[in-house]
Parts: C-alpha cells; structure tokens; sequence
C-alpha cells in the first residue's frame, strides 16, 4: 500500500546516512517530502538532488539548537508546515565501564541523543499545533532496555530518550501531537564502528560486517539493515497508528527475548551450568 504519508511533511535528524537515510527514502516513497537535517554537507547535497523538489537538506548539528529551530523551521518556509519528526542522530562513544568516564564525552553524548530530541520537541510542537496533529518519533535502543548491549554513557542516554518520549506524550497527546520511541537492536550501521573511533570510511565497512553476522547472534536469522528501522517509522509516522502513542517498539529480531538458550536449543543454559548432573541425565534419556 503505497501513498500512506501523502501530503505530509517531515524532518529526519541524521537523515543522510544509516537508519535516517532508510527513513528518508522510504517515507519520500510513500508521499512525504523531507527535511533531512544532518552534519555531511556532501551526502546531503547529493541526496537533494536524487529526490529534487521531495528533500531539502538541512545542516544540522544537533548540539547546537540555533540549527535544530533553523531545521525545524525549514519545514516552514519549504513545505509549509511540519507533520512528523523523526529525532534519530546519533553517536556512540567508547566508555565502556565507570572507572573510564570522562566527563566531557559523557555531556556530548547526552547533548546529542537526549538534549537534541528535546530541542527539536520544541521546535516541532508549536507547527504541529498550527497543523492540528502531529508524530514525533525518537530513536532510542535496546541499550535503553538492557544492560550490555552499549557502553555506559549511550545505555544511560537511551533509556533517558525512552522516558523522555512517554513525559511527552502525556503532555502533547491532548493536542493530537503522538510521541513514541524505537529501540533498535543490531542494525548494520556506521555507529558501531564510530563508537570504536575508526574514521567514517572503516566504520561504513564495518556496518557491512555486522550485517553479514548477526544473524547468528538472534532468533530471527536476517541481518538487521535500515529499512527495519524504517518501516517501524513510517507506522508511527502514518495515520496507522493513531491510537499509539508514549510507548516504545523494540526492531531487534528477537534479541532481548531472553537468553540464547530459550531460543536456540544448542546453546549454553543456565540450568545446565547450575545442575550439571541432571543435564547430562536428561541428554541421555
């Protein structure tokens, strides 16, 4: 079914590469013209000339809200209004136990994955009243959820986007103005290779990599790509759910739904290692 975002307006923070990327092109695909606000200038250019008159390019530093309202505003001035908000920039780091905090590093990453959703929140809220409905949309993760799946710094900011989007909710849902959040799992990204400090370049590469293998890391054996993520967007973004709103979709092919063992028979169960005698016994029987 095509054509679910006809006539809608959005702006996808980090939308030149990775999930944002995905989004972008899906949502353009089902009738929405974009605001892809992101820092890679050349990417973006590109990208308003593959997609002419359905993407204008943003230059955005989610760090600095002077560019957040300038983004935001785009939307405006190009499209005359604003309908959905997909906060998705992101960043990770390397601190990956307490001992290795740094102070500095820990601020930026909050200023990135929760001050600049919050921001653009604001900025978006206000078009979306004049519009008298809207969907703001915030990348979060299964770091937010569980502890081990990112270093300290990024779990802690992810779980605060979580709750941050249920706060919001409550208070914008009278307004027809619906916020939910997406905990991706393992999505083949640059983000991965980023949070490592390689350069762009390797980090790219890398996602392929992550993309080939983890299928053997979850339930469901498909390398998770951006258009997973995507396609949870675009339902939040569309009038298909508009009942939902302050809750959160987990796209992780069934990652968290437990230990390895509960889905994957060959592998190590805590029972086992706990009563090791009668494990053997029921293997034999």
């Amino acid at each position: 079914m095509a054509g679910r975002l006809d006539g809608k307006v959005a702006v996808i923070t980090g939308g030149v590469s990775g999930i944002g990327l995905g989004a972008v092109e899906l949502f353009v695909a089902e009738g929405a013209r974009v605001i892809a606000a992101d820092i890679q200038d050349e990417k973006g250019r590109m990208l308003e000339q593959r997609f002419k008159g359905a993407v204008r390019f943003a230059r955005c530093d989610v760090t600095l809200e002077a560019d957040i309202a300038a983004a935001v505003g785009l939307a405006q001035t190009e499209y005359g209004g604003l309908d959905v908000l997909f906060n998705n920039a992101g960043i990770s780091d390397g601190m990956r136990s307490i001992p290795e905090i740094q102070s500095e590093t820990w601020s930026w990453i909050f200023d990135v994955l929760v001050r600049g959703p919050a921001l653009g929140m604001k900025y978006a809220a206000p078009l979306m009243l004049e519009r008298g409905a809207g969907s703001i949309i915030n990348t979060a993760s299964i770091a937010g959820l569980q502890a081990g799946w990112g270093p300290i710094a990024y779990s802690s900011a992810k779980a605060a986007v979580i709750h941050m989007s249920r706060c919001a909710a409550a208070q914008l849902s009278r307004q027809k103005i619906r916020v939910n959040a997406i905990c991706p799992g393992l999505i083949a990204t640059s983000i991965f290779g980023a949070s490592l400090g390689l350069p762009r370049e390797v980090a790219d590469q890398m996602a392929a990599r992550i993309a080939e293998h983890s299928a053997n890391v979850q339930p469901i054996p498909k390398g998770g790509v951006p258009e997973d993520i995507a396609r949870a967007a675009l339902y939040l973004a569309s009038d298909d759910s508009a009942f939902v709103t302050g809750t959160h979709i987990v796209v992780d092919g069934g990652i968290t739904v437990g230990s390895r063992h509960s889905w994957d028979q060959s592998g190590p169960s805590p029972f086992a290692e706990l009563f090791p005698e009668f494990a053997q016994a029921a293997a034999e029987s």
